[in-house]
């Protein structure tokens, strides 16, 4: 059957549709559009061809056509996807594989074309930037060769006319001397001939030196892109490792630049002089100084002739025009590194027998009154300090304090004292003494930032000339500082002196004023020194030896050179003994000739029993576990001691038993708790202020930082009891007191004043001029007595164990005696009889107090002169505690 006879349609509801139709077999199919290829055919790049198109659906003409009995005709059948056998699921999957495979080559290949035409290109444009270059230099080395070769030819021309003078002349018969000239010439000018060949070779080699670097940076950088291009690596490149390699030379040798910048100017000269040499008639030596100077003055090269040494010179001159810049830029900035190391104060400070402070306090400026003055006999003295602050603003707050510093020159630096390196630039082995102050705020880092000034110190390897005094903030920690130091470091602790001086103080009135006459340089102080004259004597005549100073303790040799203060009047001086004297100054005194006193007579009077007393304490800090422990040794059995503060009651005796105070200690004092704001009125009237015997006003710790504020606290809360207590005094006193018009109110606190003893802790200087003007209060200015003590210590190391005695529980202190324990009312004595009345009770008087003097007299003078005492005299005396 033919297919033309199979044209009808076939019935809808048969699968007719699922084979095409024989128009659609018949159909010539249409020309599908040319795709847009992003890759090369398979047959360039596919290992099989083969496998390169691989089928999905079988060709219809591969099969025979087929006839089916239904419809018969014939049709062509079109086969669609089956599910695959075994063999034909792995035949696809090796497809696909081999298809993944054959992409991914080509986009390897494509990406290698494209980095190989784009690392060619870069190549390609680097060579021809060296082809120029070498084209250029070509150009110019046949330029000059050119040049050369002319010069060589009219020197060749010169050559033969003077040889065919020198035939001329031997013809004419010319005298022998012209002969020899024209001889000496000739040979002259055939050496010069010869030097051509040299001449040539110095203009190669100083064009291939100068090339050299070029053509080296060039290399150095191809070998970099292309390692960089070619390493899937992070390998660091070879010009950052050069780069780095000259960073580190530069930064790591001081005089690395100025070598660079001399290794440089030899080299301009050396390339310089030889190209100058290769193109003109000097000689080498004169090629070099041409070449320098051009070096030195860019001008010198106007004066060049021919276009090779015009070409050379400004080569030469552009050469130095960079050098003397580079030259301009290393002196500049070793300038300004040298002001701006003077200015920051980084420069080291030559000097020898210099106090040395370290650290910055509000103590400051009354330690460095107190050593200008105590330097003013020398003419003056040098004081370093060094603070980790900018030495500008040192050197401003220090030329803003108000006292003559009386010679003494001030040198400030900026520093750490836990440096070793800013240490030795304050040349701390040569100091004679060094200071360490405490930092203000928290007491333990306070401390700890000074142990650990202290490890510095005995670190020096040059060893400490002087000694060492260090200021702590706590008593609790002066015997780690001790230990870590020994016998270089002196310790003050200022809480634990203050604390003590402010109890004597209660207990005797007037006594602060008398240790600010004694701890200053201003009037009369300690001083030790040995006198040989005065060897063999007793203590009792060693007392009336000295008219200008007054002898209180014998520093005793055999006792590894223990002070003993107030010794027996039978202690006989040995031979390496020392006399510890309270005088003006260290040379101001002298022992002379023994006086001519009467002696005096004893008289027994009793001293009155001491009694219990009341005593109220306004404030708060850390060291106040040590202040009672000392209340508790100088007060007579039944006192009583309220503490008034705002700490809450419940956390006071842990805070005192942490401080370490044993309560089941205390054998004297009873103690009051009460709490509340020593600010506010209305709680200050809270309590009996007219029954206290003395009132301790204390700087309290949560504004102790600030001077300004802890003083105007303890000004408010001194003006406030006194108000409150002249309020409370008999009516008869108010009346006769409202007579004042002015200034009434200043009467009755002063009224007031003398029903009980008020101490206030003052910081700052200023304040207590409002405290002397008033007088309704005595005061201790704990900052100027701490920085006094300090600058004793400082210039004396053996003072610190007079002073540690006089403000111990135990051993002697200052006193104030009544006149009726030594005299009669009108009685005529010498100050020596006084004296000597005093010894009678182990006591050494050392000045004073007339009854009318608002200040006491240290040290007088004329101690042999007469005078009418009176019982309202008082006197300061060295004696042992009751």
């Amino acid at each position: 059957m033919s297919l033309d006879s199979q044209d009808s349609p076939s019935p809808s509801f048969n699968r007719d549709w699922f084979f095409p139709s024989p128009s659609f077999i018949h159909q010539s199919p249409p020309k599908p559009s040319k795709p847009h290829r992003r890759f090369s055919t398979a047959s360039k790049h596919s290992r099989d061809s083969n496998l390169s198109n691989p089928p999905s659906f079988r060709s219809s003409s591969s099969f025979s056509p087929t006839t089916t009995s239904k419809y018969g005709r014939l049709r062509r059948r079109m086969e669609f996807p089956r599910t695959p056998d075994k063999y034909s699921r792995q035949h696809q999957n090796d497809f696909v594989l081999d298809r993944k495979l054959a992409v991914s080559n080509e986009k390897k290949q494509s990406t290698e074309k494209l980095s190989t035409g784009s690392l060619g290109h870069r190549v390609r444009v680097r060579w021809n930037l060296a082809i120029t270059v070498a084209i250029v230099i070509t150009a110019l080395t046949s330029l000059v060769h050119k040049n050369f070769t002319l010069h060589n030819q009219v020197i060749v021309l010169q050559d033969q006319i003077l040889k065919l003078n020198v035939r001329l002349r031997a013809c004419n018969m010319l005298s022998n001397v012209d002969i020899f000239d024209s001889v000496t010439q000739e040979h002259d000018d055939i050496g010069y001939g010869s030097d051509n060949g040299l001449k040539n070779l110095a203009l190669i080699v100083s064009l291939t030196l100068l090339s050299i670097p070029v053509l080296a940076f060039k290399y150095i950088d191809f070998v970099s892109k292309s390692r960089s291009s070619d390493s899937a690596l992070e390998e660091v490149l070879l010009n950052k490792q050069l780069a780095y390699r000259v960073d580190v030379f530069l930064s790591v040798h001081p005089y690395a630049k100025p070598l660079a910048l001399l290794v440089a100017t030899l080299l301009v000269i050396c390339l310089g002089g030889l190209a100058l040499f290769g193109v003109t008639d000097d000689s080498l030596a004169d090629c070099l100084w041409l070449s320098w100077t051009f070096v030195a003055d860019s001008g010198n090269h106007a004066n060049s002739e021919g276009i090779g040494p015009r070409l050379v010179s400004v080569s030469i001159s552009f050469g130095g025009m960079l050098i003397f810049a580079m030259m301009l830029g290393l002196v500049s900035d070793a300038i300004s590194e040298k002001f701006d190391s003077l200015r920051k104060g980084r420069s080291e400070v030559v000097e020898q027998n210099h106090t040395l402070i370290l650290g910055w306090s509000d103590k400051l400026g009354s330690l460095l009154n107190q050593l200008a003055i105590a330097n003013e006999s020398l003419g003056g003295g040098i004081v370093v300090v060094m603070a980790e602050r900018d030495k500008e603003e040192m050197e401003m707050d220090i030329a803003k304090m108000e006292f003559d510093f009386k010679g003494t020159s001030v040198i400030c630096r900026s520093g750490s004292p836990l440096i070793l390196a800013d240490l030795k630039k304050v040349s701390v082995s040569k100091a004679r003494a060094i200071v360490v102050l405490a930092e203000d705020g928290n007491a333990d880092q306070s401390d700890a930032r000074a142990l650990r000034t202290v490890l510095s110190l005995t670190g020096v390897k040059e060893g400490l000339k002087g000694h060492i005094v260090v200021e702590l903030s706590d008593l609790d920690n002066e015997v780690l500082v001790k230990l870590v130091g020994g016998d270089l470091v002196e310790t003050v602790v200022a809480h634990d002196v203050i604390g003590r001086l402010m109890i004597q103080c209660a207990r005797q009135p007037g006594l602060a004023q008398i240790w600010e006459d004694i701890l200053g340089f201003e009037n009369c102080e300690f001083y030790i020194k040995r006198w040989p004259q005065l060897h063999g004597m007793q203590f009792e005549d060693i007392l009336i030896s000295f008219p200008d100073a007054i002898p209180c303790g014998i520093k005793v040799a055999s006792c590894g050179g223990k002070i003993i203060l107030n010794p027996e009047d039978s202690y006989v001086l040995q031979e390496d003994d020392e006399i510890l004297v309270i005088a003006e100054d260290d040379d101001s005194y002298a022992p002379a000739a023994l006086p001519t006193v009467k002696e005096a007579t004893f008289m027994h009077i009793a001293r009155p029993a001491r009694m219990p007393q009341k005593i109220l304490l306004c404030g708060w800090r850390r060291d106040i576990d040590d202040m009672i422990v000392v209340l508790d040794a100088f007060l007579a059995p039944g006192s009583e001691l309220w503490m008034f503060n705002d700490v809450p009651e419940n956390e006071r005796e842990k805070k005192l038993i942490d401080g370490g105070l044993d309560f089941s200690r205390l054998e004297n004092i009873q103690l009051v708790n009460r709490e509340g704001n020593a600010v506010i009125r209305r709680q200050l009237e809270s309590l009996p202020l007219h029954s206290f015997d003395s009132i301790l006003i204390l700087a309290d710790e949560s504004v102790e930082d600030s001077a300004i504020q802890a003083d105007s606290r303890s000004l408010a809360t001194l003006l406030l009891i006194r108000d409150i207590q002249s309020k409370r005094l008999p009516m008869v006193n108010q009346v006769r007191r409202g007579s004042f018009s002015q200034g009434s109110w200043i009467g009755e606190m002063q009224q007031a004043s003398d029903e009980s003893v008020i101490i206030s802790e003052i910081l700052d200087p200023r304040t207590k001029n409002l405290l002397c003007t008033s007088k309704i209060s005595d005061y201790v200015l704990s900052n100027e007595l701490v920085s006094m003590a300090l600058a004793m210590v400082a210039e004396d190391q053996q003072i610190n164990d007079v002073l540690e005695e006089l403000f111990a529980e135990e051993g002697n202190e200052l006193q104030i005696r009544q006149a009726d324990l030594y005299l009669s009312e009108g009685e005529e004595l010498s100050f020596y009889e006084v004296l000597l009345r005093a010894r009678q009770r182990r006591e050494i008087v050392i000045g004073y107090r007339a009854a009318n003097a608002e200040r006491a007299v240290i040290n007088p003078p004329a101690k042999t002169e007469r005078r009418r005492w009176s019982l309202k005299d008082a006197f300061v005396v060295i004696a042992e505690k009751e």
